[in-house]
């Protein structure tokens, strides 16, 4: 009953989501209504929702995980449940942290005119044009910073230099591209390579010689596209 209950509230919030502008209710209003029911949900119904043949079978493996790893040490069923919580949460904590210091940063910036060290340099009329020059900025910005940081600075960015709707969907798809290709060929440009290259994987030689052509054709391509579609 609460599996089912918790489908219909998932299925709910994702039309809430889809149709946010009909229904005027913000997305990320909808969203977190989803967690918080979802969670809530879990909680009541925990006995029901969860399968203990499949619980006991990976606190087995866990057993033979942790005392390959720990020798010597004794495994209880808390260590067991801080394991799982920390599998299930920490990814995503370190998701939302970072999001809230990198948008702490963009705000500080925008607060202060920090943005207009960028828009006071860019003073050409032409479509096609600032869309090279942002794309490159973002290429290469993703590389020295990393790809999510980059589109969070860029995408608040936007709206000072492009005030057509259409236009702002347009320029910012490319540049959340261009954010993504940029941060490939950096072994600290993405959240993976970052942690290849510190777990020893990849060397950052390697990784720029062998990835920067591939991304920048991922980058070239669409604009080169758009270059002869845009009015």
């Amino acid at each position: 009953m609460i599996t089912t209950i918790m489908i219909i509230v998932f299925v709910l919030g994702y039309l809430a989501i889809a149709l946010e502008h009909p229904i005027k209710i913000d997305k990320a209003a909808s969203a977190l209504v989803i967690g918080g029911l979802g969670w809530a949900l879990l909680a009541i119904g925990l006995i029901e929702v969860i399968d203990f043949e499949i619980v006991a079978n990976k606190f087995n493996s866990f057993k033979e995980w942790y005392g390959v790893k720990n020798p010597g040490k004794e495994i209880s069923e808390l260590k067991f449940l801080k394991y799982e919580l920390s599998h299930h949460l920490v990814d995503i904590a370190e998701i939302l942290f970072f999001l809230l210091g990198a948008m702490t940063i963009v705000e500080v910036i925008d607060t202060h005119e920090g943005f207009s060290i960028i828009t006071d340099k860019i003073t050409t009329n032409k479509k096609v044009a600032l869309m090279w020059i942002l794309c490159t900025i973002t290429f290469f910005f993703s590389a020295a910073l990393d790809n999510l940081t980059t589109a969070i600075v860029m995408a608040a960015l936007l709206p000072k230099l492009i005030k057509d709707k259409n236009d702002l969907w347009m320029f910012a798809g490319m540049i959340i591209l261009s954010a993504n290709a940029g941060g490939a060929w950096s072994p600290i440009g993405d959240v993976t390579t970052i942690m290849l290259w510190i777990g020893g994987q990849v060397t950052a030689s390697n990784i720029i010689t062998s990835i920067i052509v591939p991304s920048l054709v991922c980058a070239i391509v669409p604009l080169i596209y758009l270059s002869f579609k845009i009015t």
